[in-house]
């Protein structure tokens, strides 16, 4: 059929065709795999992969070209798959995909959807990724076919095409020009290798957790510093050191950190702080729980499958032994939990069990006082009872920050049906992260807002027994922390009897509830064995 006997409108259709295939295997080889680096500049490259895909065209006979256009355009289009696992693993955890642990973080993804836009909604949105998914490869493998259709019929404008933009490409790479692009062949590379070394990492893992100084000390010989103290290891959701350096952000946290020291100190608590680096950032709040309580750095889910299903030697473990009773707090937790087993916790406290009535805070099940209250009830006020150990789980902080409960009188807490009011007319999610602005003052109310729900708690019912460590879990996500945050969280240690304080003399920690930005930074593995050195029998001198 001549081009004449073609309609126009066919025509046009054909080439427009093409052209959105030319442009979507384009973007599919240089789109860049960081949501903060897409640009419509960064598109404007010549792909070497693209240039050698032409080659291929012109030298391969019809049939294997066909199969060369099927198998190459998947394969680029599982890495535009990947490119967009990558995007959103940068814009929440502040690091890629990784395809050998990251599936598990699939779920506690569909139950935050799922508490957003209800069960059904969540169901379609994963049905239609998965749909998505599919029809990105499908898509990618049509269109090379296409092209190399295009390129094989012209063979001789291709050809020219081809040498031209090859000396384009060389030329620029000789000069450093960016629009001389291998991304999509490194990138492949690099994830390669992280696969390569994710696929070890159980052998390195498995040779960390095995050195344990503390495995087999008796009871008698642990904690001896700490006898007949209530101790609280509280994390608080996102706590980040962004959130007390930040221009924005740190004015108003700073504010409550600093006249919660000296509210404590009126009351007679001292307190020393200082900044621990997180095994995870922007969430996988498990991860630096378990790293914490276990001594052993636990960065991803492998890791922290293979913890769970050991006998490691965990913190809360070594004050069972010394003879403390070991709850855990943990307000979020609404299915059974059999892994927790690892922590040795003789009570266990979760979204059902916890007695609250009231209406949960979108993410949050229960707002922080409320926590903090029902394990003051359940656990600290009762009688004649052995000294207690508690992590303790805060919450309120957790994304998307609203809506904020109000501190009330802890009198007035009772079984939380009290807060139901605040939680109906809160601020609405949607309200707020339309708007950096919004979402960066929404991250900071939260924080202040936790950070108070402890320090009230300690005025409250802090007693010369009570020592309390507080600490962040994790950094926000990167749009509020920043492309290239560090993992830095604050810790502090908050006691009445003086003798607590001066063991960790050697720490070198800053005075008050606010670390100054020289305070030493502690690995979040390191914890465990230092804490247990400190408030052993023998604890390190100055």
């Amino acid at each position: 059929m001549s081009t004449d006997s073609v309609p126009k409108w066919r025509r046009i259709t054909t080439r427009v065709i093409t052209a959105l295939a030319f442009l979507f295997v384009l973007f599919a080889l240089v789109a860049p795999n960081e949501l903060s680096k897409l640009s419509p500049w960064s598109i404007l490259q010549i792909p070497l992969e693209g240039l050698v895909g032409v080659v291929l065209v012109l030298v391969l006979p019809p049939k294997p070209r066909r199969i060369a256009a099927v198998v190459l355009g998947s394969l680029l289009g599982i890495l535009l798959i990947w490119k967009l696992f990558d995007m959103g693993f940068y814009t929440t955890l502040a690091r890629p995909f990784d395809p050998v642990f990251d599936w598990s973080f699939l779920g506690p993804g569909f139950d935050f959807l799922a508490d957003a836009i209800g069960q059904g909604g969540a169901v379609a949105a994963a049905v239609g990724v998965s749909i998505l998914a599919v029809a990105l490869v499908v898509l990618t493998a049509l269109s090379a076919m296409r092209l190399s259709r295009v390129v094989a019929g012209r063979p001789t404008a291709s050809t020219r095409a081809l040498a031209l933009l090859g000396i384009v490409w060389v030329g620029a790479a000789a000069f450093g020009q960016p629009f001389a692009s291998y991304s999509a062949v490194a990138l492949a590379y690099d994830h390669g290798r992280q696969v390569g070394a994710s696929l070890q990492d159980s052998n390195a893992y498995n040779a960390e957790a095995s050195v344990d100084a503390f495995r087999d000390v008796p009871g008698t010989q642990l904690l001896t510093g700490l006898r007949g103290k209530d101790v609280i290891i509280a994390f608080v959701e996102s706590y980040g050191q962004v959130a007390i350096q930040d221009p924005v952000i740190a004015p108003a946290v700073d504010a409550v950190l600093d006249a919660g020291t000296s509210k404590l100190r009126a009351a007679g608590f001292e307190s020393k702080s200082a900044f621990i680096t997180s095994s995870t950032s922007g969430g996988g709040s498990w991860l630096a729980h378990s790293t914490l309580q276990s001594g052993v750095l636990i960065n991803n889910q492998k890791r922290y499958d293979t913890f769970v299903a050991s006998d490691r030697f965990t913190l809360s473990q070594a004050f069972k032994r010394a003879g403390w009773k070991t709850v855990g707090v943990v307000p979020q937790h609404m299915k059974p939990w059999p892994e927790g087993k690892v922590y040795g916790f003789d009570s266990y406290y979760d979204s059902h069990t916890s007695g609250y009535k009231g209406k949960n805070f979108f993410y949050a099940q229960m707002p922080d006082q409320y926590t903090l209250s029902a394990f003051q009830r359940n656990e600290r006020a009762k009688q004649d009872r052995k000294p207690v150990m508690a992590e303790i789980d805060l919450v309120s902080s957790h994304t998307p920050f609203v809506p904020l409960p109000k501190m009330i009188d802890w009198n007035a807490v009772g079984d939380g049906s009290i807060f139901t009011e605040q939680a109906e007319k809160g601020t609405k999610p949607e309200d707020v992260w339309n708007d950096a602005a919004k979402t960066l003052a929404a991250y900071g109310e939260s924080i202040q807002y936790s950070l108070n729900s402890l320090i009230s708690y300690v005025q409250t019912y802090g007693d010369n027994n009570l020592v309390l460590v507080f600490l962040g879990d994790h950094q926000p996500q990167p749009a509020i922390a920043g492309d290239r945050a560090t993992k830095n969280v604050p810790v502090s240690i908050v006691a009445k009897d003086p003798a607590v304080l001066e063991r960790t003399a050697s720490w070198g920690w800053h005075d008050g509830l606010n670390p100054g930005q020289e305070a030493p930074v502690w690995p979040m593995q390191d914890f465990r064995d230092r804490f247990l050195t400190t408030f052993g029998p023998h604890p390190p001198t100055r």
